[in-house]
């Protein structure tokens, strides 16, 4: 890496397409970009996220600016030396940039890339103030660095206080909901066991399905797709000591979902499935768009007691990844323990009790491809640190 001694040079710059598709295509796509700069010894300008799903038509992509969805300054205070964003008003001289193309095709190698980002680092290219990557999003650029960098990355993505604050409020009512049935199932006890939570991002709409099964038959394997009843199945199998204790269950569902009573049927007795409709929330997110309401969802699973997903959502894969990567700063013995705190399962690949896959990032991995595109190897037991 080309970074100086004393971290990120503040007076040269890098510029990326906007960010586009979900949310964690994005945020992948931006420490992406962030660890581009890093090699080129140049600070991030502020990318455009994109508010919306759209990316075929320009116009609908609803551009948003990084620091109307993440702090700012935090960013560049908990990365500082590692990576560092800048504003446009930074610049000095805005005429003088320089345009590099990215390479594209079967003939545009890794190999071709690592060398281009090499020349750009140094000679006559690093005389300009200014460095712009013209072309594909950065989520689909080649990846050459370790699955750790991308950890700290996220790691410095705190989101604004605002949207924290509804982050709260959903958490709140979630928890408001347990507690009320704890305390009922609880009475004349001395003491009050607050019911603990468990987040399902539970894909089963009509388009994942095509998309998954079509998958399945590339890759040759029947560890993608999960009927709901599956999934209901499986979770019911991990939750330990659920007769005794009632757990609640938070669906993170697609809206298309909300209005499909199915997904809450069938949980039987000792689990309270909810989901934002039902929990009252939804007016919370109907405020945002698309994107904002994906961060809420993402962090009320990140804080989740348990977390149960699918192995090739780039949503759950982030949520795990942050959860592991939350346990080993925590120094959690072992990961693996049948108590360990912040387990997450992949619902997709079934355990030996068919219930679901225990599920640890390994964080030893050479690049983020597991996480980008998924993988049913997830019970990492032996090398998650």
């Amino acid at each position: 890496m080309s970074s100086s001694e004393f971290g990120i040079r503040p007076f040269k710059f890098l510029v990326v397409p906007q960010l586009v598709w979900g949310l964690n295509n994005q945020k992948i796509a931006f420490a992406r970009a962030c660890l581009t700069a890093r090699m080129l010894n140049r600070t991030l300008l502020m990318p455009s996220f994109s508010a919306s799903l759209f990316y075929k038509e320009i116009e609908l992509l609803q551009p948003i600016s990084f620091d109307k969805v993440f702090e700012f300054e935090k960013f560049n205070a908990l990365c500082s030396g590692f990576v560092r964003l800048g504003r446009y008003s930074d610049v000095l001289n805005r005429t003088r940039v320089f345009e590099m193309s990215k390479g594209s095709g079967r003939k545009w190698t890794f190999e071709r890339d690592l060398l281009q980002l090499k020349e750009y680092s140094k000679g006559s290219y690093d005389d300009y103030e200014v460095i712009e990557i013209l072309g594909k999003n950065p989520f689909l650029w080649h990846d050459h660095w370790p699955l750790k960098d991308y950890a700290k990355v996220f790691e410095c993505l705190v989101l604004i206080d605002e949207i924290r604050n509804e982050v709260e409020k959903v958490v709140s009512r979630i928890r408001e909901v347990g507690n009320t049935k704890s305390i009922e199932l609880q009475k004349g006890r001395s003491s009050f066991q607050p019911l603990p939570y468990v987040a399902v991002h539970m894909r089963i709409e009509i388009d994942w399905m095509i998309h998954c099964k079509k998958l399945e038959q590339r890759l040759n394997t029947n560890q993608i797709c999960s009927s709901k009843k599956e999934i209901v199945e499986r979770v019911r199998n991990i939750v330990s000591d659920s007769k005794k204790t009632p757990t609640v269950i938070y669906l993170a569902v697609a809206d298309k979902l909300l209005n499909n009573s199915s997904i809450m049927e069938e949980w039987g007795e000792g689990f309270l499935p909810y989901e934002k409709k039902k929990l009252g929330v939804e007016g919370i997110y109907k405020k945002y768009s698309y994107l904002i309401q994906s961060a809420i969802d993402y962090e009320v699973c990140l804080q989740a007691n348990i977390f149960v997903g699918n192995s090739f959502s780039t949503f759950s894969s982030l949520v795990v990844l942050e959860r592991t990567h939350k346990m080993i700063r925590m120094s959690v013995a072992s990961m693996c323990g049948t108590d360990v705190r912040w387990p997450s399962y992949a619902y997709n690949v079934p355990s030996e009790s068919n219930g679901a896959m225990r599920w640890i990032t390994n964080m030893s991995e050479s690049s983020l491809q597991t996480i980008s595109y998924g993988t049913n190897h997830v019970s990492n037991c032996k090398g998650h640190i």
